[in-house]
């Protein structure tokens, strides 16, 4: 029970990635009034964590309808996720972890981020998408795991939009290299999570005994 709520809770730390939501919150609300932006921010935030709850309920069925394996989903979710650790790693921002260019100038262009990018795909990506799925796999049918993979979603969540709405203090204090820091710091984490989902995949799909 503690090993996977501390795998749950790091896992999902790492993929929402609080510290490094801020800086691509900022650069999307240049212009933006301090109430207008705890508006978005509220706003992104709910609709996200409807997004990852729907999609944890329902990506189980969804795969069994088009007949892929839980094994196979998660050989593929850790190769995404280890993608995604080496954007964090390398400090890069492709498609994988945030909005590509096109997506930022399309925002750019709308006053209200809070749907789009804010909630997705910057918060209920696939990373996170991938690893909901993931971590529903491991809870299993175990009513006090689910309880708290859902608690434990709804607390990062929470950190998320903390994180938004200190969004100006944050970048004061640790500015463009300390968040940068520590996302290289949480992807080297991510990058061992993802191998050992990959890992649990492979001893899944009965390839090896």
């Amino acid at each position: 029970m503690a090993d996977f709520l501390l795998n749950t809770f790091v896992t999902l730390l790492v993929v929402l990635d609080p510290v490094g939501l801020a800086p691509l919150y900022m650069g999307l609300t240049v212009g933006a009034t301090h109430l207008e932006r705890r508006q978005m921010a509220l706003r992104g935030v709910g609709i996200a964590a409807l997004v990852l709850l729907a999609f944890s309920l329902g990506g189980q069925a969804l795969l069994s309808a088009l007949g892929v394996s839980l094994a196979a989903f998660r050989i593929a979710g850790g190769l995404l996720l280890f993608l995604l650790a080496m954007d964090m790693i390398l400090a890069r921002h492709t498609g994988a972890r945030s909005t590509t260019d096109q997506e930022q100038d399309e925002a750019r262009q709308h006053k209200d981020i809070s749907v789009f990018p804010l909630a997705i795909p910057l918060i209920a990506g696939p990373g996170a998408m991938t690893s909901l799925l993931l971590l529903m796999g491991r809870a299993g049918e175990d009513p006090m795991l689910l309880t708290a993979l859902f608690a434990l979603l709804l607390l990062v969540l929470g950190l998320c939009l903390a994180a938004l709405l200190l969004s100006e203090h944050l970048m004061r204090l640790l500015g463009i290299t300390g968040a940068n820091v520590v996302s290289r710091v949480l992807g080297i984490i991510l990058a061992a999570l993802a191998v050992q989902f990959v890992l649990d995949g492979l001893r899944g799909s009965g390839l090896f005994l």
